[in-house]
């Protein structure tokens, strides 16, 4: 698998792991809290059709690095540009599910001139109304979260999972669930997983207002996808979001839960070609 090892400044020597396909205009794909490269399998070979789609480890996650710090918002935004420097892909299309998708929200306020256009899949997104559940807040507690974080086992994960699909599949589960699950699991990957969920929480406290003002400003098209019984984040929370975007218009999938480019790959993918590759004129 590819790998890339970043050069200077705060991320100097910070190693990445991504998968690519295809070749052309480029699409950066940032997966979700707790995610991985490969949890895009479904929508990496239609959108390769358009163009070379990358999906990456952030840090802290799957086979990239993990260093000891925090993780915030902009420091993903910070490693988006990074990738995008080194592999030398100009201007982007940019995806982001769930918390990729605050990532994806935070790199294009930051480097306006990179994207052309920007799709949001279940998103979560400061500035917007939403209230994490019992257990996420419990977990950016000091010492309660390190707690927790040892009694999660491989069944833990697997029902935790199936609450994020409005009809579980069992063997995406078992992928999601097996895939790296050494990695994900161990001192590391608990320690990253951790800092993740509390560097989060203050951007989505203390940032909440100056994202809020900045995307109203911002005037690239956007795509929102999110499923009607999304139980991670509220529909309420997407539809706040959509009226915060000057162009952004909405996909509300019925039958559908956290996960829209997995229980409605064919559909989805297809809306997001269409979207990202409308009007491409390359590099």
């Amino acid at each position: 698998m590819p790998r890339l090892r970043l050069v200077g400044g705060e991320l100097d020597g910070l190693d990445l792991h991504y998968v690519t396909a295809g070749h052309g205009p480029a699409t950066v794909l940032i997966h979700g809290l707790g995610g991985f490269a490969e949890s895009w399998r479904h929508t990496m070979a239609t959108l390769a059709q358009h163009g070379t789609v990358i999906a990456f480890d952030l840090p802290g996650f799957g086979q990239s690095a993990k260093p000891r710090r925090p993780y915030g918002l902009m420091f993903f935004a910070d490693v988006v540009e990074a990738l995008v420097r080194a592999l030398d892909l100009g201007r982007i299309r940019l995806v982001g599910h769930s918390l990729g998708s605050a990532i994806a929200a935070a790199y294009a306020l930051g480097t306006p001139g990179r994207v052309e256009r920007l799709a949001l899949l279940s998103p979560i997104v400061p500035g917007f109304p939403v209230r994490p559940s019992l257990v996420y807040r419990l977990m950016t507690w000091p010492g309660m979260g390190e707690l927790t974080a040892r009694l999660i086992t491989p069944r833990i994960c697997a029902a935790a999972l199936e609450r994020c699909f409005f009809a579980p599949d069992p063997s995406e589960v078992e992928f999601l669930v097996s895939h790296e699950y050494s990695v994900r699991t161990s001192r590391d990957g608990r320690a990253a997983y951790l800092a993740t969920l509390r560097s989060a929480r203050r951007d989505f406290t203390d940032g909440a207002a100056a994202y809020r003002a900045a995307l109203a400003q911002w005037t690239r098209p956007a795509l929102v996808i999110h499923g009607h019984q999304d139980r991670v984040v509220p529909i309420a929370h997407a539809r706040a979001l959509v009226r915060g975007l000057p162009r952004a218009e909405a996909r509300f999938i019925e039958r559908c839960g956290h996960f829209p480019q997995i229980e409605h790959a064919a559909s989805v993918n297809e809306r997001l070609g269409e979207f990202l590759f409308a009007g491409a004129t390359g590099r």
